[in-house]
């Protein structure tokens, strides 16, 4: 006797491949997500998009292609973030969804609340929004579903990356990536601001660095690369322990603080071994380097002194916080080293890194001094 069973089961569609984009785009789930991501990777583009956004739809592909295409771990980061989902985060970098026509008595910076409940006619502005952070600092803004203008900022500082990351120190790039400590938000490391090209150092020792070493990547000590052929990616004194450097700005600064690294291990045992700094005095907006005597006689803006246990054992580095409100708008800094650590004639310095906010653009003028070399 035969039974009836019924119809066939349907057989349920095997799940989805995971797509590329899922892998090379990160979704930002929370503000503190979005700020450890600044913090660790050099260059991070934010795609401020919503679910109901049809350009945003549009241009996805586009922004898939590219992130799968240029996406490096902790160097070019991609991500996604959802503007009802996260209010605090489009707030923070005013990502507008929809604005109100001028006759609306409504405005308000989430104006597509409004159209998604047709209370007020909007028309669409701003979704989607990219906005492209270097080092922190948000560096380029495109409003809009235009995938070639985005394509061409993208493409423009990945190839800078590129181009930083493939040389080797002593070969000019200001403002390298990294970082001997922790950067204190909402401030940036603006290293990248520094004229190279007008550096001044006095009582340099011309066996090590030229001063543009201070202001490039990663130091030699931390890779393990052997320096001994290659030139000496830092800066020793000459006849005594004091160094004079000034650095000119391309933007005007606020200045919140300095990083300085010194690997120095000087235990007091050897009088000719370098020493890590132990006194700073700085000046700013001054046109040229002071003389070691003129800076004796010129008070500081501020005078720090380094304590031993200051430095990071695994960085060399120390963080030198400095009075805000005194360094607001800097054109340039000269830092005088006065002393070391120990008792020593040598001083060494192998990276600087100022951390604030970058202003305007200044014109240059001319940089003209004698020597071919920075700094000679």
């Amino acid at each position: 006797m035969m039974t009836y069973e019924g119809p066939p089961k349907p057989q349920l569609p095997a799940p989805p491949t995971p797509s590329p984009y899922t892998m090379a785009v990160v979704t930002i789930s929370s503000p503190e997500q979005f700020t450890t991501l600044l913090n660790s990777s050099r260059i991070v583009i934010a795609d401020f998009h919503a679910e109901w956004c049809g350009p945003c739809k549009a241009i996805a592909p586009a922004y898939d292609s590219l992130a799968r295409q240029i996406s490096r771990p902790n160097q070019i980061t991609f991500t996604k973030i959802n503007v009802d989902e996260q209010q605090q985060l489009a707030q923070a970098y005013s990502v507008r969804a929809y604005v109100p026509p001028p006759s609306s008595p409504h405005p308000t910076i989430y104006g597509y609340v409004l159209y998604k409940s047709n209370k007020v006619g909007l028309t669409p502005d701003r979704l989607p929004t990219f906005i492209v952070f270097e080092n922190g600092r948000v560096k380029e803004t495109v409003n809009g579903a235009d995938p070639q203008k985005l394509n061409g900022v993208i493409q423009k500082l990945a190839t800078e990356a590129s181009k930083s990351d493939g040389g080797d120190a002593g070969e000019g790039s200001s403002g390298g990536s990294w970082l001997g400590a922790a950067v204190t938000k909402p401030y940036a490391d603006v290293t990248d601001q520094v004229e190279t090209k007008g550096l001044e150092l006095l009582n340099r020792d011309d066996e090590f660095g030229l001063p543009r070493v201070l202001f490039e990547g990663k130091p030699s000590a931390l890779t393990g690369k052997d320096k001994s052929n290659a030139g000496k990616d830092w800066v020793e004194s000459d006849t005594d322990e004091q160094l004079m450097l000034y650095v000119p700005f391309q933007s005007n600064l606020k200045v919140h603080s300095l990083q300085i690294t010194s690997f120095a291990t000087n235990d007091g045992d050897d009088d000719e071994a370098p020493m890590r700094p132990k006194t700073i005095s700085l000046y700013t907006n001054r046109s040229h380097v002071l003389g070691f005597d003129e800076a004796e006689d010129i008070p500081a803006v501020q005078k720090v002194e380094i304590k031993p246990e200051d430095w990071d054992a695994k960085t060399g580095t120390v963080n030198v916080p400095l009075r805000f409100v005194k360094f607001q708008s800097v054109t340039s800094l000269v830092l005088f080293f006065s002393d070391g650590d120990g008792d020593s004639e040598k001083l060494r310095v192998d990276r600087i890194r100022f951390i604030g906010d970058a202003g305007d653009k200044r014109a240059m003028g001319k940089l003209e001094k004698i020597g071919d070399e920075p700094g000679e």
